[in-house]
């Protein structure tokens, strides 16, 4: 008896598809019913996020295709920077800054490469809910904090005593 190809007969011989497999893998899945909301039950290919494509032309170097990213990362390196030379506060706000800052570029640019990570409303949100965060934790942070919230102070006060 002959293995089929595929089989892990060995050799390394590769039988080619017949026309009407190559034809069926070819064509795109179809949903488990007609007019049904299911996803497809075999997935071909992932989807780039909205904005995922180049930020510029495809022959430009790499660096210039990918700059939304590189700005956000460049803006956070400063930020580090700052934090390791011992003005940790400021540091901070930098950071937060250049998370709104790939926020605002997410919202803006049509194109942002590789600083498209899911849906531009999932990026707006985690980018500026998190650059927001970090930059008023940075101003709220003890001691000497540069920015007070009276109301802070007073459910700080309620639930200690």
């Amino acid at each position: 008896m002959q293995a089929e190809s595929g089989s892990g007969s060995g050799g390394g011989e590769h039988k080619p598809a017949e026309p009407a497999e190559a034809a069926k893998a070819a064509e795109p899945a179809k949903p488990a019913k007609p007019g049904s909301r299911r996803p497809p039950r075999l997935t071909q290919d992932t989807a780039r996020p909205e904005g995922g494509g180049r930020a510029a032309p495809g022959g430009a170097p790499a660096p210039a295709r990918q700059w939304p990213l590189l700005a956000v990362m460049a803006g956070t390196g400063l930020g580090l920077l700052v934090v390791a030379l011992d003005a940790w506060r400021v540091g901070a706000i930098i950071i937060g800054l250049a998370m709104i800052g790939g926020a605002v570029l997410r919202w803006t640019l049509p194109s942002v490469g590789m600083l498209a990570v899911r849906s531009r409303f999932t990026d707006l949100f985690t980018y500026g809910g998190l650059g927001a965060a970090i930059v008023l934790l940075a101003l709220m942070a003890q001691p000497h904090a540069w920015l007070k919230i009276p109301f802070l102070d007073d459910v700080l006060h309620f639930t200690v005593q």
